[in-house]
């Protein structure tokens, strides 16, 4: 059966179905269908978030100033994003306004967990969907070399004997028998393409990156006492300034601690510079054919906008949000976290339950009730399901909209609505990478042909990378600046005594998280949490279909994409994992006491 839907997509059910389940070296609890063609080309995809947790209803009558440590616990990796969406939705309802040092402070702490992420990301998650370590034994590590001096002369680790001991170390676990990290990759899959001297290139930074990411995010440890979870606070940062404080003695920020902050930051930018973004378009210049995976990206993109130039001055946002629809990159539609028309959550194929499921809810109306019922088409059982019935309800994750339509939110599209609006040093690191690219492949592609694709989706990332290191720089030199003036004001608590706050009040906080646009939502009452909704980067990137029919952006990237084996399916890993999913995000067990719901014995 074929189904056109209203963002432009055929979807043809009758091939061979494809199961992955689950979908690992992510956060894992996610499972995708594919039918194929006979010419093993995708032409239906099913994504499907595989687990509830219900945060939003732990946090229902809750002391508002606490809802950043329970949301902070969303997630292991992107901590500190969840905790300063919410303080910041907290004091936009309450109209609390932050020091100027609190401000800086939290951006240096979102670039910081920004820059680590997508740094773990693609070293530690993605890149072995490229990169075959295996084929990595047969390198000839003076050609490799002469690789690395090519794509990056200002790698300081390029020398022949530096890639013998990589090497050497990589023949170790593959003779052991113990792969570990490598071990279970379909590594004779044709649809690896780099020769062996590149595969062994792209190894060597696993290690390097292994260690510099725990350096950096030390940065946390110093503002916000620990990572991960580090400490925020409605009102501003839990940390005081004292230049003159004893370390010995657990003081507070003194000058030292500044300065190993400003090694971290300067450390990151050149890794960035000299390592990420070379590796990336090294890689892509062998997969210069492969240019799938696009989906939404190609039309329909959003983001909240961030990174802010001055203190609550959205007009100066250094990546500015805003919504692309139809592949039109000469108008950026603005967007508005408080319109009711704007943003809405669907759940007619979600596992949830709405009183009109035809209609969708802002976030501020947003229920999140449990409603587990499989479809008619369903093959296998509850407990045991082979195929899901993609006509019914399918997945954990709702379905959020833009005015109706179905969006792909990330650095990608970051990155596509700032190319799109001018921003200078997104326009220089696009246009000055796709030109290496475009060198080492013997290609002419645009930005609008290159950017909307699975290789486009990583290379975004490594350059926000470059662009978060260059603008913590900045940040930290104003810190400094407020400082040596004599500002050491980190936390506003005016209105910290609730009998200060309003009956009622409602706010929104959002932040451009490693993943995409993240926004959460909370009203008040009585000075307590009357109703808590986060919608998160992967539910909108994951969404199943909606009521209209739209496919959400982990759908609509598989499609059309070929695969060499579907019973090896490295292409719809290679996609999905360029999102870098993080369902424990985006699926809302825990019931509302506390009850255990479920009891699972590992052998």
């Amino acid at each position: 059966m074929t189904i056109q839907t209203p963002n432009g997509f055929s979807l043809d059910t009758s091939g061979r179905r494809i199961v992955v389940d689950p979908v690992t070296r992510i956060e894992g609890h996610m499972r995708c269908e594919v039918n194929v063609d006979d010419n093993n080309v995708i032409r239906n995809a099913v994504s499907t978030g595989t687990m509830w947790r219900g945060l939003e209803v732990i946090l229902k009558g809750r002391d508002p100033r606490d809802a950043w440590a329970f949301v902070e616990r969303i997630c292991g990796v992107c901590t500190g994003c969840h905790a300063l969406a919410s303080v910041r939705s907290v004091e936009n309802a309450l109209d609390i306004k932050i020091p100027f040092n609190a401000h800086l402070i939290r951006e240096i702490m979102a670039k910081t967990l920004q820059w680590q992420d997508h740094v773990v990301h693609f070293y530690h998650l993605h890149a072995l969907d490229w990169v075959n370590p295996v084929n990595a034994l047969k390198a000839d590590s003076k050609a490799t070399s002469a690789l690395q001096q090519m794509v990056s002369p200002a790698h300081p680790m390029s020398s022949p004997g530096y890639f013998r001991d990589i090497q050497n170390r990589l023949k170790k676990f593959v003779e052991s028998g113990q792969l570990g990290i490598f071990k279970n990759g379909y590594w004779d899959n044709p649809a690896y393409k780099l020769p062996p001297e590149a595969d062994l290139m792209a190894v060597a930074p696993y290690l390097e990156a292994l260690d510099f990411q725990k350096e950096i995010v030390k940065i946390h440890t110093i503002f916000g006492g620990k990572n991960p979870h580090p400490n925020y606070m409605v009102g501003g940062v839990p940390c005081a300034i004292n230049m003159d404080g004893d370390l010995a003695a657990g003081a507070p920020l003194n000058m030292e601690r500044l300065n190993f902050v400003h090694r971290r930051i300067q450390e990151a930018f050149e890794f960035s510079k000299n390592v990420y973004i070379p590796d990336i378009i090294a890689i892509a210049s062998f997969y210069k054919n492969w240019l799938y995976g696009g989906g939404l990206s190609a039309t329909n993109v959003m983001d909240y906008g961030d990174y802010p130039v001055t203190l609550h001055d959205k007009s100066t946002d250094q990546l500015p949000g805003g919504v692309i629809l139809n592949g039109n990159w000469g108008e950026v539609l603005p967007i508005d976290p408080t319109d009711h028309e704007q943003i809405q959550e669907f759940v007619q194929h979600s596992w949830y339950k709405y009183p009109d499921e035809a209609k969708g809810l802002h976030p501020w109306d947003g229920s999140t009730e449990p409603n587990f019922v499989l479809g008619a088409g369903l093959k296998g059982t509850r407990t045991a399901i082979q195929e899901l019935d993609e006509r019914a309800k399918y997945s954990w994750i709702k379905s959020p909209r833009w005015r109706g339509n179905a969006v792909e939110v990330g650095p990608l599209a970051r990155y596509i609505l700032a190319y799109a609006q001018g921003i200078p040093f997104v326009k220089d690191q696009v246009d000055i990478s796709l030109a290496a690219f475009n060198q080492l492949a013997g290609t002419s592609l645009t930005p609008k042909q290159a950017l909307p694709s699975t290789i486009g989706r990583t290379l975004a990332r490594a350059l926000e990378a470059q662009y978060c290191a260059s603008m913590m720089l900045d940040d930290f030199d104003r810190l400094i600046g407020n400082i040596k003036a004599g500002d050491s004001s980190t936390a506003n608590v005016a209105k910290w005594d609730p009998s200060t706050w309003p009956k009622e009040a409602k706010g929104f906080g959002t932040v451009a998280a490693p993943r995409g646009a993240l926004g959460h939502w909370i009203r008040i009452k009585d000075g307590k949490i009357d109703n808590y909704q986060c919608v998160v980067p992967t539910t909108w990137n994951g969404s199943p279909r909606d009521p209209m029919g739209n496919i959400g952006a982990f759908e609509a990237s598989l499609m059309n994409t070929p695969m060499e084996r579907p019973e090896e399916p490295v292409e719809i890993l290679r996609t999905l994992h360029s999102f870098d999913p993080c369902l424990a995000c985006s699926t809302h067990i825990m019931s509302e006491d506390g009850r255990d719901l479920a009891t699972v014995t590992v052998r």
